[in-house]
């Protein structure tokens, strides 16, 4: 066999790249994430167009694409490696104390502080050898979860991936952050003012917050944006000592509401509450380390959390 196991005439080592060429679509890219040289990448490729007896990847101008036998194999190989990786290579004996893993999550700065904060704070004195990389949602974080890119989402529950398990963390709603000493602002403040006055928001390139969403699809009005950030964190100090105010969530504002000296204040505008879930990978129930920090992050929220 020449150090190459093969089944079906397939050297199974090709899997990899395959999975690889096929979601990078660029061949020194791939060579990049298999530590291989570009010429070694580019016999890869052709050993496997020659095996599927097709392009699977071809130049349209500067960009190469996916042949449709290319589309028809890619969730499949990407099913079938994460299989093999989940059944076959984790250690059936997980031990927190002692168990070396990264775990990828994907969350936004709000549900980092406000979900995920307080658990892996706990993971970390019972399992202190796993690592946690944690990636703000990108363009299509179902997706990710789908390939097996991350191994847990936190997300709004119109965001989750579909035939994926998750549970409802915690539900939040929204309120109205004014500094303390804001020169207009009273007691409360009313629909007219809210409209009228300058508002902090969070905007980000590749995704779209759900209130936003539900806001800019119920209201005609607009807002008077005053500024814009890429972190909801980053809100509440942007109204800070300012006549700015924000529609922001309710755990968020507390957190911040004492140091930066902020009011909090009903919004006059009726916004349903957002409920986030954790979800994961439906091929990951037998994976024990996942299933023990799924666990000690819903512990966390108890007793907020049930399954969805």
């Amino acid at each position: 066999m020449g150090g190459r196991m093969r089944f079906k005439g397939l050297d199974l080592n090709l899997l990899v790249a395959l999975d690889i060429l096929l979601s990078e679509k660029n061949v020194s890219r791939a060579a990049d994430r298999l530590c291989l040289s570009q010429s070694a990448t580019s016999g890869a490729l052709a050993r496997l167009r020659d095996y599927f007896g097709d392009d699977l990847l071809t130049q349209v101008g500067r960009q190469m694409v996916l042949t449709p036998r290319a589309s028809e194999l890619s969730d499949k190989v990407r099913s079938t490696l994460m299989q093999i990786d989940r059944t076959i290579l984790r250690s059936p004996d997980f031990t927190p104390r002692t168990a070396e893993r990264r775990i990828r999550i994907i969350a936004s700065d709000y549900a980092t502080l406000t979900g995920l904060q307080r658990p892996l704070q706990e993971i970390s004195r019972q399992a202190p050898l796993l690592q946690f990389e944690i990636q703000g949602p990108g363009a299509d974080p179902q997706a990710c979860l789908e390939r097996g890119d991350v191994e847990l989402m936190l997300m709004p529950e119109p965001c989750r991936a579909k035939g994926h398990p998750s549970v409802a963390l915690f539900r939040d709603d929204y309120v109205v952050v004014a500094a303390r000493g804001n020169s207009w602002l009273g007691e409360a403040i009313s629909t007219e003012e809210f409209f009228a006055a300058e508002h902090v928001v969070a905007r980000f390139p590749t995704f779209r917050p759900t209130f936003e969403t539900w806001f800019v699809e119920n209201h005609a009005e607009s807002r008077r944006i005053a500024c814009e950030a890429e972190s909801f964190l980053a809100m509440p100090y942007l109204v800070a000592h300012t006549d700015r105010i924000a529609l922001m969530h309710r755990r968020l504002a507390g957190t911040f509401a004492s140091a930066l000296d902020l009011r909090i204040l009903p919004a006059p505008v009726a916004i349903p509450p957002l409920t986030e879930h954790l979800q994961w990978h439906v091929q990951s129930g037998s994976d024990d380390c996942l299933s023990w920090v799924r666990e000690r992050i819903v512990a966390a929220h108890a007793p907020e959390a049930c399954a969805a």
